[in-house]
């Protein structure tokens, strides 16, 4: 991951959490105090994030050591530990939320991914993320997701043309029929870009595949229809599997044949993997 993926979003964080310091510390911790902090694993899932959160610890204090003990990507269980921090106990309180808010979040995207990845096992379908992200956090968000053995989808608007349902709603008002709709964004859009329909019905996917589309989107559509579409369409036309998408189901899904399974699930509500800071207390010692 490229720091400058995380390092604003960093400053933001850090900002929002200690542009007015850390009172509760600075009353109570003497200022030479020094010591070594845990980060302890808690729940069982994949680790993401510790870049990040190493990142946190440094910009408070660029004299603390982080030794990261763990790589991002790997499966974790209660009781490991991930990494260690050393040097002052201030700065390491000072730190300490901000770096746990990206690793938790982070690593419950990952450990959620991974779930998902483990139910589509043996199939062809690929895993992948949505533009459901928390604002700001995307590129961190969509990372962790690789971590946990999943793929991105569109990053941004400006990475594929996606004609889903309000632009098609858009286009028909003016008398275009879909393959009117696939030619005019073939015609329109960058050289080269992939074009995806969104569809609800058998018709609509071989209509778009008939036009030209290179991918269809197979819209909260029961197994048996998607199983049936991905069976009728020219090979080289790609599939993919969105809306309604869950862990109950996700194999169910995969059974069709489809090439890619979509859920917004991911990054939107995946539960944070429980992970603390542990203050080791025989290593502390007043400089």
């Amino acid at each position: 991951m490229k720091k400058e993926d995380f390092n604003a979003i960093v400053d933001l964080a850090l900002s929002e959490d200690t542009g007015q310091g850390d009172v509760t510390s600075e009353a109570l911790i003497p200022p030479k105090l020094q010591g070594k902090a845990s980060v302890l694993v808690k729940g069982e899932g994949v680790l993401a994030g510790g870049e990040v959160a190493g990142a946190v610890f440094l910009k408070v204090d660029s004299s603390l050591k982080v030794e990261r003990l763990i790589k991002d990507g790997t499966p974790i269980k209660p009781g490991d530990i991930v990494a260690t921090i050393s040097g002052n106990v201030l700065s390491i309180l000072k730190a300490e939320r901000v770096a746990l808010n990206f690793l938790q979040r982070l690593s419950g995207i990952a450990s959620e991914t991974a779930r998902y990845v483990a139910e589509a096992q043996g199939y062809k379908g690929k895993i992948v993320d949505t533009r459901k992200t928390t604002p700001g956090l995307r590129a961190l968000e969509k990372y962790a997701v690789r971590m946990g053995g999943g793929e991105n989808h569109r990053l941004h608007l400006g990475d594929a043309v996606l004609i889903k349902d309000n632009h098609l709603a858009a286009m028909r008002s003016m008398g275009l029929t879909l393959a009117d709709i696939v030619t005019k964004a073939r015609q329109n859009a960058p050289k080269g870009m992939v074009i995806e329909v969104e569809v609800t019905t058998a018709q609509e996917a071989a209509e778009a595949a008939g036009a030209g589309a290179d991918k269809i989107l197979l819209d909260n559509m029961s197994p048996d229809e998607m199983r049936c579409i991905v069976s009728s369409l020219p090979d080289g036309v790609l599939t993919e599997a969105s809306g309604g998408i869950t862990l109950e189901n996700v194999r169910e899904v995969a059974m069709t044949g489809v090439d890619i399974i979509s859920t917004g699930a991911l990054t939107h509500s995946p539960k944070a993997l429980d992970i603390s800071i542990e203050i080791e207390p025989q290593t502390l010692q007043l400089l």
